[in-house]
């Protein structure tokens, strides 16, 4: 993978921050290269590292880098139309959902409980609550744009 779809998929705004925090040289990486331009430069043969006191050349020194254990975070982003929950603090989260109303308006409604379980089947009833709320607007709109029509026609 290149390090531009790599930055991408990340959230980094350049890739020169993905490089800046997750690049690194070792020891044996500056070994490596030293050996490289001294066989491009000098026409030489290629550089042998010098071994250590055990008999052991740099790289083999070294421990391999330790990866961290992986472990995925739950996202705020959840599906289109189901609201979103967000921890206020320890003790109180909140379910919004922001639905455009019969008038094209964005509307805010919130619910409030103690834990995340607590507020997932809160936001469900006030997402269908409000959700039956904007059909019924909806048709009172077109209702009444009918009416006017008749009148008028």
């Amino acid at each position: 993978m290149d390090i531009k779809t790599l930055s991408a998929i990340i959230g980094h705004v350049s890739s020169a921050t993905t490089i800046d925090i997750y690049s690194h040289i070792t020891n044996a990486m500056q070994v490596r290269a030293a050996g490289k331009i001294e066989q491009g430069i000098g026409r030489g043969e290629a550089f042998a590292p010098r071994e250590g006191a055990g008999g052991e050349t740099p790289a083999e020194q070294e421990n391999p880098p330790q990866r961290a254990k992986f472990e995925p975070c739950r996202g705020k982003i959840r599906k289109s139309g189901t609201g979103g929950i967000y921890q206020i603090n320890d003790h109180l989260y909140e379910g919004r959902y922001t639905p455009t109303n019969a008038h094209g308006k964005r509307e805010v409604h919130t619910v409030y409980a103690k834990t995340r379980e607590e507020v997932e089947p809160l936001l469900e009833q006030m997402i269908a609550e409000v959700r039956a709320q904007i059909k019924e607007e909806k048709r009172q709109l077109k209702e009444s744009a009918a009416g006017s029509e008749s009148v008028a026609g």
